[in-house]
């Protein structure tokens, strides 16, 4: 999800009409989304005070290389913050912060978000700080992220973009099972220029049979 969804200059045109949502668990998520436990992350629902750790963490050179550019203030990211609860309670998307196990503030995010009613597909994307790349917490949340999409909203299948020169994205997607389905030609518009970006998907029945080899990760709480 390199083109974030949140748009702060165009909030009055984001649709709040909740959408029906399947998975057993479908309407507790809405009214507040559940703490899911790792090896080494917490994910969590984002709260007012992390917009300043969130700013601190996600507005790097190496961050917002192969994103779009995020808020850039802390009065940004408290709106943004503001409107992911909004988008929750309707329905239409789910935002967890990444914090370090054992830690508090919040260094990344993973979010989830409709891409047609039902949430039968969906869409997710990622930002970590850079300090974070490579010591595993990537892949843990992301393990937690997809088990919950797939799980609890009742996503059937789960798509992700990253533009060709990310390389360390694409290799993440890809060591979490994720599938390169094709190349979205100049799909990505990235300071003045349009990039081609990988379309990478992951389906309900290939999640858990992979699952059944290496059995349940995630803790609910």
């Amino acid at each position: 999800m390199e083109k974030m969804p949140y748009q702060p200059d165009a909030e009055a045109v984001v649709s709040t009409i909740p959408l029906p949502v399947q998975g057993l668990a479908a309407t507790d998520w809405r009214t507040g989304l559940p703490t899911l436990t790792g090896s080494l992350v917490t994910l969590r629902e984002l709260r007012h005070n992390d917009a300043a750790s969130l700013l601190t963490s996600l507005s790097t050179e190496e961050v917002t290389r192969f994103i779009s550019p995020p808020p850039t203030t802390v009065e940004g990211f408290e709106r943004f913050i503001a409107w992911t609860h909004r988008q929750r309670a309707a329905g239409q998307y789910a935002c967890f912060a990444i914090v370090p196990r054992g830690g508090e503030d919040a260094v990344g995010l993973f979010q989830v978000r409709s891409l047609e009613p039902g949430f039968g597909t969906a869409e997710w994307g990622f930002a970590l700080a850079a300090e974070y790349w490579g010591t595993g917490m990537f892949a843990d949340g992301a393990t937690l992220t997809v088990d919950f999409a797939m799980e609890v909203i009742g996503v059937h299948r789960l798509e992700a973009r990253a533009a060709l020169r990310n390389g360390r994205g694409n290799g993440a997607l890809r060591k979490v099972g994720a599938v390169q389905e094709g190349v979205l030609r100049r799909s990505f518009l990235k300071n003045g220029e349009y990039l081609d970006q990988a379309l990478w998907t992951i389906l309900d029945e290939e999640w858990r049979d992979a699952k059944a080899v290496w059995g349940p990760s995630v803790v609910v709480h």
